[in-house]
């Protein structure tokens, strides 16, 4: 056999050998490689053959619980103004005893005045129950003989319900009671109309109004 013949063969034997290994390569990758499955909501690699490990594994997505907001309190009022304040205590309610007292002063004797006129009226009502200096009661304070000009014996003139004026002074008397805003005559025990110079000799507090307030 030629030299050239030999050689020819041997080449070809290599080549054929070549092709063989690459296929098999190939064929082990193919079978190596996990197949990806798209299922709704997750992604996930399907299990491997048997003895092979697949590279990555997908854990399914799993639901968070978040906290919920804590409520507001809608019952709370909040004011910025006395204004509003009056405001948000409605329409008054059928009032009796001490409460009736305070309002019915608050009425006679600041009605038409502004809300912080009144407010000043009911304080030095409540001061005086408190004092030690007075009656120990609201409706005492009131009916005390001497002290308000509107009271009639033991009693007061007929007020008109369904009034304005009437809802501001309810509003009013239950501000002061609860104590939830600040007058501008906060501790004085007596008032007195501008109109007048009873020459008392007491402290001045505060003049709202036709009034004016002291210690």
């Amino acid at each position: 056999m030629s030299f050239r013949l030999k050689a020819a063969i041997i080449a070809a034997f290599a080549l054929s050998a070549t092709a063989a290994v690459t296929a098999a390569d190939m064929s082990s990758a193919s079978e190596a490689a996990p197949s990806v499955t798209s299922l709704p909501g997750i992604t996930e690699l399907n299990a491997a053959p048997a003895g092979v490990k697949p590279a990555v594994t997908f854990a399914a997505p799993r639901e968070i619980a978040q906290p919920l907001a804590p409520l507001s309190n809608s019952d709370d009022v909040k004011a910025d103004n006395l204004a509003a304040l009056v405001d948000a205590q409605g329409a008054p309610e059928d009032v009796a005893g001490d409460m009736k007292c305070l309002a019915g002063a608050v009425y006679f004797e600041s009605k038409g005045e502004s809300l912080e006129g009144q407010l000043a009226v009911a304080r030095v009502i409540i001061n005086r129950a408190k004092s030690g200096r007075f009656a120990d009661s609201l409706c005492g304070v009131v009916y005390q003989p001497g002290q308000f000009s509107f009271v009639r014996g033991n009693g007061m003139p007929s007020i008109r319900l369904g009034s304005e004026s009437w809802r501001e002074a309810v509003a009013i008397a239950q501000i002061a009671m609860d104590d939830s805003w600040d007058s501008k005559a906060e501790g004085a025990l007596y008032f007195h109309a501008r109109r007048v110079s009873p020459g008392w000799g007491k402290r001045q507090l505060a003049a709202i109004d036709n009034h004016i307030f002291y210690r």
